[in-house]
């Protein structure tokens, strides 16, 4: 299919006159055009879901989530990447990213990488991909060829492979082993696959990311129990965490989370199982991570 067939190359009808609208105009408009992303994405919840199994597959085994791409989809591939450790402390390699150009392109433009696929496979054997990685191709248009060598690239080494476009019927959904296409439509802007399209990846990476840590144990309810208390915020945060995951005072969560190291699950578990360091350690190693099954084992 040739780009200019492509759903997000086509020009939108409702933003023709744009550069006759006043300002509100121009955001209502976008507003509008936005609430659609929602409902796209929710059509390919199917897909995201086999996505997020094989990620936290990868993950649970010691693998990598691996993200691919170029341009404003790689930088959202990166970008979701590098807030992985904070969150959930993971190691910066345990979910990283692979742009076109360099981690130099993420601020600046390098023209022409992304129409390297003999450069993708060199920045996918460079990183080791192998079975137990899951490598992520993320192109708005679905047939950048940077993405295209590097998830056949990633598939000939034995990893896992997810395509993530945003038009149906994706050159790179014919390279992965789960296709997600989530069909955005014409731009307001037309062509600016930055807006709606970015977006929808944007909202894929988080789900993708967030799910599969989820279901490897990263979190106790909705509590991020593996964040990393880095700064003032953060601190006051697993504070918190603490405090309302355990149903405990501020001041009994703060001295569990000194006892901890800082850590904030170890601390979760400690109050919760009634049990030391050494022991909430080993029952979370027994566990899994994971805070209910640790406390769970201590109960039994």
């Amino acid at each position: 299919m040739n780009l200019g067939d492509l759903g997000t190359e086509a020009r939108n009808p409702r933003s023709v006159g744009l550069d006759a609208m006043d300002t509100v105009q121009v955001l209502e408009l976008m507003n509008d055009e936005d609430r659609t992303v929602a409902v796209a994405v929710r059509h390919a919840l199917p897909e995201i879901a086999k996505a997020v199994d094989l990620i936290a597959d990868s993950l649970g085994s010691g693998g990598r989530l691996i993200y691919l791409g170029a341009g404003t989809s790689g930088r959202l591939g990166l970008l979701d990447a590098v807030e992985c450790p904070p969150t959930f402390d993971t190691d910066p390699g345990q979910v990283t990213a692979l742009l076109a150009g360099g981690e130099g392109a993420f601020v600046e433009a390098v023209e022409g990488a992304e129409d390297d696929v003999e450069t993708a496979a060199a920045d996918v054997d460079g990183l080791g991909v192998g079975p137990h990685d899951t490598v992520v191709g993320i192109a708005a248009s679905g047939r950048t060829p940077y993405v295209i060598g590097g998830l056949r690239r990633a598939r000939e080494r034995g990893a896992h492979t997810v395509a993530l476009a945003c038009n149906t019927g994706s050159l790179i959904g014919r390279e992965a082993r789960v296709a997600i296409e989530v069909a955005t439509g014409p731009e307001v802007l037309t062509g600016s696959t930055r807006l709606k399209a970015g977006t929808a990846q944007k909202m894929v990476c988080n789900m993708l990311s967030t799910a599969a840590m989820v279901r490897i144990g990263k979190t106790y309810g909705n509590f991020m129990v593996d964040m990393r208390p880095t700064n003032a915020k953060l601190v006051d945060r697993a504070r918190r965490i603490v405090a309302a995951a355990t149903e405990v005072d501020e001041i009994t969560a703060a001295t569990a989370l000194e006892r901890a190291g800082g850590r904030t699950k170890v601390a979760v578990v400690m109050l919760l199982a009634g049990v030391d360091v050494d022991r909430a350690e080993r029952l979370l190693e027994v566990g899994g991570g994971s805070v209910s099954t640790a406390v769970a084992d201590r109960a039994s």
